[in-house]
């Protein structure tokens, strides 16, 4: 145990908090407006106006990142963050580094990453939205990642040269008229398809700022030997692409033969040390904690606040794909519960720094099988036990004593948040509901779909109201379940908008036959 012991850097508490300015923009002393100068650089660009040029391309040898060393930025105002314990109240003196290996408070708690927000309120909100819309869609290093074009709110004092990126983010948002119309008599409905990143789900944002800052930790010679995680899937393909991108090992603890193939082959095939373990995802989760305390293995779970930081960019991205205008309501799926306090997160701070006045109301959307935050929430928030969950297949959120379920109740009650439940006939039907409309959609997408039809037949959620539903994870990873849908193959369940293939002779007057009796089935009736 010495010897182990020895392999590690034990965390040490800064008792000195910096105190966050309440002063709004509108109040500051100088009034800065959005092309107020706050960097110098040693060439004529300026990250908040990044400008195309072929250095890095046309064989010259010198590639973005080289661009990006070139340039240089120095930024004449300091920004920074910190670790706090999650919900401390302003007398709290206890933060660490983020440079510490630490995931855990004094007292046992969550941390938070605690941002200066008086630095960052010299910048007011016309400036901040002028500068992230400056960098989507471009190519330099890294404010081409829709995470790091978010940079000075999400890891500020990183090196870019540190950053671990594949330009993830910057997903689609787009108009599900179909649905929305046919289903729900909505005009309004949009889905934010966080599936449609590097590894197929919303884990990459959140990976990729842990990655970068454990890529920074092992060059500052930190006690970090590889990265681990317990995973239903999508995160553990996220962990392994961008440790293979930095050449970190991975280690993931997988439920044994609850996992997708297309989820399983992602860390196989780049590279990362699987263990199947014969237990469910809290088993796993508890195991990596402990190995985690015990050996130089960074812990890439949600419990590590740094994940959150990255995850919370897609609320920005909501807002800057609507042009800055708040949605009503935004459904985000919901297992170990980091992503809910994310996306309150990211509306927030918005908030906070005049970006926009107001936050949507969220909803946390479970699977019947797998819903402790649900239960909680129909107890009127006063009865909180762990659940053990049931298979689902909205498997990435079978999680029964989720890590966030205290950051998750502040979001909601924060908020005027509602949390809603879907069963598996429920997510299944409706997701064949969606597909039908041409979308494509995962199972978990499926549960916040089936929480926005109770809501919307309830008159919680009405038909004008500009509705956002978070899909977490692309569809094409969970083919099976709708093969097994759509051949009627699943037990106990009716399967009702199933499509099989009809077998047809292969002769003309057969096919000939089969089509008439189908064209004739989609006439107009009038």
């Amino acid at each position: 145990m010495a010897a182990s012991a020895a392999l590690f850097h034990q965390p040490h508490c800064h008792n000195h908090c910096f105190t966050s300015k309440t002063s709004q923009p509108s109040l500051l002393k100088k009034p800065i407006s959005s092309n107020y100068p706050i960097i110098r650089a040693s060439s004529d660009n300026n990250p908040s106006q990044p400008k195309h040029t072929n250095r890095g391309g046309g064989g010259s040898g010198i590639n973005i990142r080289d661009e990006a060393r070139r340039r240089n930025v120095i930024y004449t105002h300091k920004f920074s963050a910190k670790y706090v314990p999650f919900n401390a109240g302003p007398s709290c003196t206890e933060s660490y580094s983020l440079d510490e290996v630490v995931y855990r408070s004094q007292s046992g708690g969550l941390l938070d990453v605690q941002h200066d927000m008086g630095a960052l309120k010299h910048y007011d909100g016309s400036y901040w939205k002028a500068l992230f819309d400056s960098r989507v869609g471009k190519r330099t290093w890294p404010y081409g990642s829709g995470v790091w074009s978010k940079k000075e709110w999400v890891l500020p004092e990183i090196d870019s040269d540190d950053i671990v990126s594949a330009f993830e983010g910057n997903s689609n948002l787009f108009w599900a008229e179909r649905f929305g119309k046919e289903f729900l008599q909505m005009n309004d409905l949009w889905v934010k398809h966080c599936g449609i990143s590097h590894t197929g789900s919303f884990k990459d944002l959140g990976m990729t700022v842990l990655v970068s800052q454990v890529n920074r930790l092992k060059k500052m010679n930190k006690p970090v030997i590889g990265v681990g995680c317990a995973s239903t899937g999508d995160t553990s393909a996220a962990l392994s692409a961008y440790c293979a991108s930095a050449g970190v090992p991975s280690i993931v603890f997988l439920p044994a033969n609850k996992i997708s193939i297309a989820q399983l082959v992602q860390p196989i095939a780049n590279g990362a040390f699987v263990l199947s373990l014969d237990t469910d995802f809290d088993g796993c989760m508890q195991l990596i904690r402990e190995v985690t305390s015990e050996l130089p293995i960074y812990l890439a779970n949600s419990l590590n606040s740094l994940r959150l930081e990255g995850q919370k960019t897609a609320a920005i991205e909501i807002l800057q794909q609507f042009d800055w205008e708040v949605p009503d309501w935004v459904i985000v799926p919901g297992g170990n519960l980091g992503n809910i306090y994310a996306f309150y997160k990211g509306f927030q701070m918005c908030k906070e720094l005049g970006l926009v006045d107001r936050i949507p109301r969220l909803v946390c959307a479970q699977a019947a099988n797998a819903n402790p935050l649900y239960l909680y929430y129909k107890s009127g928030w006063k009865d909180f036990k762990p659940v053990r969950a049931n298979t689902t297949f909205a498997s990435a959120i079978q999680i029964g004593d989720p890590v966030s379920i205290d950051r998750a109740v502040y979001a909601l009650k924060n908020c005027d948040g509602i949390v809603e439940e879907a069963t598996e006939e429920e997510l299944m039907d409706v997701s064949a509901q969606a597909d039908s409309t041409g979308m494509f959609v995962c199972p978990h997408t499926g549960v916040a779909l089936s929480a926005l039809i109770k809501l919307r037949c309830k008159g919680v959620i009405g038909k004008t109201d500009k509705t956002v539903v978070v899909s977490t994870a692309h569809g094409l990873k969970f083919t099976q379940s709708k093969i097994d849908y759509h051949s009627q193959n699943i037990k106990d369940m009716a399967c009702r908008l199933a499509n099989p293939p009809v077998s047809v002779k292969a002769d003309f007057g057969s096919v000939m036959d089969v089509l008439k009796k189908y064209l004739l089935s989609k006439e107009p009736k009038y």
